[in-house]
């Protein structure tokens, strides 16, 4: 909707939107994303009804791979032409708000939806695609049992038949929330965290697997054939045609990242060779995958927040001096007991050393898996104890926010 059409109030609320997040950015409190849509949304509760209206979007949840899938996802859709995105994150209706708010009349937007809040901006911004990724456990203090995820997600994709679904066939939780919607495009990114999905959500018997095949010994529930697939360092699209896969950001996982994108962007009639060298362009998200220099060592920041996620980052970091880093404040999760389900035997080997908040929860995991470690109270002090070179970080939330803010603060 053009601001000549929008209503008096949301035109108010949009203006005010903008001028609380530019002021918040000038007052270094952050980038504006949430206190602007809030601010916005207080003037009118329907503002992001107003700003989504007209728009082509494409909503993209998921409990791992949100921001970078958005990123990749609003890259590609960007050949169109301009695409509002909350691309640092933001991912409730606030920080949608403020998004479309910020970027004026783009015929599309892209927005990383938070998977509790998916059914309140469905109604709010009538997608054209939204994109199912992964449901597995997260923050146990305070979010959903992944199964009655997506029980929600299928009770809100039932209301919306007109949305096109692109969702993962990989995992059987998003199958089956995806399955009853009745146009669906299915990709294949790989699943390596199981531990969240041996039960079947239709009819609660054990779901068994073999090779790249899962399938429900007690009812129809199994995996379907995908049109998008991960081969090698490519994909293959729905025609069977491969398309190489040149990314900045490492690791396997960011290639079901970029299937997903290509994936939506071809609801919007993006070719996939059109696109795939705007993929190229993505090189850190959110401060994620982000490499500083730093007294001769080589520092990558990796986010990793739930056990799927550590799985991932372990995958993604070289074999160099590691530092890990939790805290349990709220964005986190208060709950820490997570950290037994993480194998940190891939850290075998190499110099760990740990510091946050937590730091001596992760010690008794690290312990408990063979790990030798060292604790820091800094990540200055942690740069001093490694050599020249590599160093990987992982984090969670907070405590990357944490290094972030120190690296800010002395580079």
């Amino acid at each position: 909707m053009t601001d000549g059409k929008m209503p008096l109030r949301a035109k108010v609320a949009s203006s005010v939107s903008r001028t609380a997040a530019a002021l918040s950015r000038a007052a270094g409190r952050g980038d504006g994303s949430v206190i602007g849509g809030w601010i916005g949304l207080k003037i009118d509760p329907d503002l992001l009804a107003h700003l989504a209206s007209g728009r082509a979007i494409a909503l993209v949840s998921g409990t791992n791979g949100k921001t970078t899938t958005t990123r990749l996802a609003a890259a590609a859709v960007g050949v169109l032409g301009p695409v509002a995105t909350n691309g640092f994150g933001a991912n409730m209706p606030t920080g949608h708000t403020s998004a479309l708010a910020k970027a004026g009349q783009t015929p599309y937007a892209v927005l990383e939806v938070d998977e509790h809040y998916l059914p309140k901006v469905l109604v709010a911004t009538e997608p054209r695609v939204v994109a199912l990724l992964n449901l597995s456990r997260d923050q146990l203090d305070r979010a959903k049992e992944v199964a009655m995820m997506a029980q929600m997600w299928r009770t809100a994709l039932a209301e919306h038949p007109a949305v096109h679904v692109v969702a993962n066939s990989d995992d059987p939780m998003v199958v089956w929330a995806a399955a009853g919607s009745p146009a669906v495009t299915w990709f294949s990114a790989g699943q390596r965290w199981h531990d969240d999905s041996w039960v079947c959500p239709e009819c609660g018997s054990p779901i068994e697997r073999q090779a790249d095949q899962w399938w429900c010994t007690g009812c129809s529930l199994r995996r379907p054939v995908p049109q998008w697939v991960v081969e090698d360092d490519g994909v293959v699209d729905p025609r069977g045609a491969w398309h190489k896969i040149s990314l900045q950001l490492p690791g396997r996982v960011n290639l079901g990242n970029a299937a997903t994108a290509l994936a939506v962007a071809a609801q919007f009639g993006v070719r996939p060779t059109d696109a795939v060298t705007r993929l190229s362009t993505v090189a850190s998200v959110a401060g994620r995958y982000a490499q500083v220099v730093r007294d001769g060592r080589n520092i990558r920041l990796l986010l990793a927040k739930n056990p799927a996620s550590w799985l991932e980052a372990f995958d993604m970091a070289d074999e160099a001096p590691t530092l890990l880093s939790i805290n349990a404040r709220d964005p986190d999760g208060l709950d820490t007991s997570w950290l037994f389900d993480v194998d940190f035997s891939p850290l075998r080997g190499r110099q760990v050393l740990i510091t946050g908040d937590r730091a001596y929860d992760l010690a008794v995991r690290l312990e408990v898996n063979g790990v030798p470690f060292h604790h820091v109270r800094t990540f200055g002090e942690a740069v001093k104890l490694v050599p020249p070179g590599r160093l990987e970080v992982i984090a969670n939330y907070t405590a990357f926010q944490d290094i972030r803010a120190e690296l800010d603060r002395v580079l």
